[in-house]
């Protein structure tokens, strides 16, 4: 994966969404241009505040409706929002966004707030955490995370090798370091993306859980939105809950995530697992329509009768091994 951080979004078609979105904007409380490739949208509403970033690309290729995700994570529950918008892969490094930060800070303006949430996911969550220490005492809820492109601190990460000139050295640079004075910071990841589970480790400290999404991928926080968890766990985080116990229950949804049981069935496959692999393909076709899994049940079974054997029953001893 490499990043573009020269390359605008802003066709004639993105300037038209941007125009719109100016209008909508304004109609619920401010816009703003910071500088040439990044935007603040302000909804004030309520005393609990949901700080996003996200970028055009994203808006305009994930969303239906084409509006920021900010917006619908808020819609329910009538909270302020403020998005921060890039146009491209700009990591947020901008001195107009910093100056617009401090200008925040110099007039008190999250201190106006009972609750303030920062939210992002990879390169969008990496600005989550950086400037979440504007707001001490907040929450922060990082996805897939990158801590710096530094590369004396992460020349292992070879996915954003363009960026490397970039500097990650000044203010609101090393993420880890900007998260000190948030109350409560959760980080998804998956174990087994290697280079989010290295930017992971970057963020150990005592005030930070760290939240497994095994066979999720790159993708967390949208897996997490099509599986409809992530307004919940917001909800949850909004009122103070147990954000940790809350997820448990709620990632219980992945048993019926197609990509996530795609993944786990690929795994087992790599491993030659193909006992586990048969019992997770019957499973699966025991309760959703997935010709994938019963192409591949049918596959494992054959290959076993010709063995001589078949699929151990579930409580088995076989099966438990």
């Amino acid at each position: 994966m490499q990043d573009r951080p020269n390359a605008s979004a802003m066709d004639a078609q993105s300037k038209e969404w941007l125009a719109n979105l100016e209008d909508m904007s304004e109609e619920r409380g401010y816009f703003e241009p910071l500088g040439k490739r990044h935007f603040a949208v302000l909804t004030d509403a309520s005393p609990t505040l949901l700080v996003t970033f996200e970028t055009v690309k994203d808006i305009l290729e994930n969303r239906e409706n084409e509006l920021p995700l900010g917006f619908d994570l808020v819609a329910a529950n009538g909270w302020s929002h403020l998005g921060i918008i890039a146009d491209g892969n700009t990591w947020f490094r901008d001195q107009s966004l910093y100056g617009y930060f401090d200008r925040l800070v110099d007039n008190g303006f999250f201190e106006d707030f009972d609750q303030v949430i920062f939210l992002g996911s990879g390169m969008c969550g990496y600005a989550a955490a950086a400037y979440s220490v504007v707001a001490p005492g907040c929450t922060v809820m990082v996805y897939n995370p990158l801590a710096t492109l530094d590369p004396r601190v992460t020349e292992w990460d070879h996915r954003f090798t363009s960026m490397r000139r970039t500097s990650f050295t000044d203010r609101y640079g090393f993420a880890p370091d900007m998260i000190e004075a948030a109350d409560q910071v959760f980080v998804f990841y998956d174990p087994e993306e290697e280079m989010d589970a290295m930017h992971a480790a970057l963020f150990t400290r005592p005030h930070v859980t760290k939240m497994r999404c095994r066979h999720l991928g790159r993708h967390i926080m949208q897996g997490m939105i099509d599986m409809d968890i992530l307004q919940p766990l917001l909800e949850v985080a909004g009122n103070d809950g147990d954000i940790a116990r809350h997820f448990h229950s709620l990632y219980r949804a992945r048993h019926a995530y197609s990509p996530y049981l795609r993944r786990l069935l690929l795994r087992l496959d790599d491993d030659d697992r193909y006992m586990l692999s048969g019992m997770l393909c019957r499973n699966v076709v025991s309760r959703m329509k997935a010709p994938r899994f019963r192409r591949r049940l049918n596959a494992i079974e054959a290959q076993l009768a010709e063995a001589g054997r078949n699929l151990p029953e579930l409580n088995s001893p076989e099966a438990a091994e």
